[in-house]
């Protein structure tokens, strides 16, 4: 079927999934939220072709009953069902006190960082850029001085002067940052600090919060020094575009550096990520859901941020969640905020 086709069933999906889940609900006795959502979006299978796709968790035999009653009612139409871990945010916020350690020792020999829940940031294994670069390129080291670490995906201009953009979850951390905290690169697992590794300052966000439903999450920090470079492993980068499905795409990020995938759903609604006890599960639209075309996965833990683009260098997505399982090779799968609607709602552009 073609894509409005295939939207109009999801549309229609959408209201026929609700009334399972009350069903559900009333059937067990259990609260409406611990019943996981089911994703639904757009799986390319073809040229200009499309199937609905349906998302559920792995675990969680209540979700996979809805999702084989979902799957029956597309019928021959075309159904893409797949099974997800739980998704995370691709960084963590290092607690300001208590919380849990996740045992790596800062680079300087200060306490070791404080994150919160698993996975954390990978530092040892990391494959990216870790250390301290000057000037300052995409897919480096970035983060909020509380935060562990995650990607600078972009340059962006917002009134002509120039910015970096990652994610809320990266340059904010939680709902207590405020606009003019220090970003610092590396970031603080990277042995980050203030004021030495200084880079800028936090400038906007797009805010997050429990109970809404959000389609980005996305942060700018203003920088301190307007000289970088500019250039992406596709080169430069000064074109966007809405995803279709089925592009090869590639990202560079701090964590697993240069890795190429394949976007396999478009248009997800009800994508849950797991945000720690600041913010709790926080329910997302309009995703783009990419996995690996390379043996290992498309992105981990320290990879949000990253600009995600086409073989040619035009601009998709900005990563930020992912799952450690599903996906053809089982190393997980990775979701992205379109593009377009990060830079809309940042009142940005891409740097050129």
């Amino acid at each position: 079927m073609d894509r409005d086709e295939a939207r109009e069933i999801k549309s229609q999906l959408a209201d026929y999934v609700h009334e399972l889940v009350q069903r559900e609900v009333h059937a067990s006795g259990v609260a409406t939220d611990t019943v996981p959502a089911l994703g639904l979006g757009l799986a390319p299978v073809g040229e200009g072709r499309y199937a609905v796709a349906v998302r559920y968790r792995l675990g969680s035999p209540r979700v996979r009953a809805i999702a084989r009653r979902v799957a029956e009612q597309i019928g021959p139409v075309g159904a893409d069902v797949r099974r997800t871990g739980r998704i995370r945010p691709l960084a963590q916020p290092v607690a300001a006190s208590g919380g849990s350690t996740d045992g790596v020792a800062s680079p300087d020999g200060l306490a070791p960082l404080r994150t919160g829940p698993r996975p954390p940031v990978i530092t040892a294994l990391a494959a990216g850029e870790t250390a301290r670069v000057r000037p300052l390129r995409p897919g480096v080291s970035i983060a909020h001085v509380d935060v562990s670490a995650g990607t600078l995906g972009a340059f962006v201009r917002v009134d002509g002067v120039l910015h970096a953009l990652s994610n809320y979850h990266v340059l904010a951390g939680s709902p207590s940052a405020e606009v003019g905290d220090v970003v610092v690169q590396p970031g603080p697992a990277d042995g980050g600090r203030a004021p030495r590794d200084r880079v800028g300052t936090l400038a906007a966000t797009v805010p997050l919060a429990p109970g809404r439903t959000a389609t980005v999450d996305a942060a700018l920090a203003l920088l301190d020094e307007q000289d970088v470079d500019l250039d992406y492993p596709v080169g430069r980068v000064t074109r966007t575009a809405v995803a279709l499905g089925g592009e090869d795409v590639v990202k560079i990020g701090r964590t697993t550096a240069v890795t190429t995938g394949r976007v396999t759903a478009i248009e997800l609604d009800d994508i849950v990520v797991g945000y720690g006890e600041d913010l709790g599960d926080l329910r997302f639209d309009d995703q783009i859901e990419v996995e690996s075309t390379g043996p290992g996965p498309f992105s981990r833990g320290g990879d949000s941020g990253s600009l995600v683009c086409t073989r040619d260098g035009i601009a998709l997505g900005l990563l930020f969640a992912g799952s450690e399982t599903g996906g053809d090779n089982g190393t997980g799968l990775t979701y992205l905020n379109p593009i377009d609607t990060v830079l809309a709602a940042l009142g940005a552009e891409l740097a050129q």
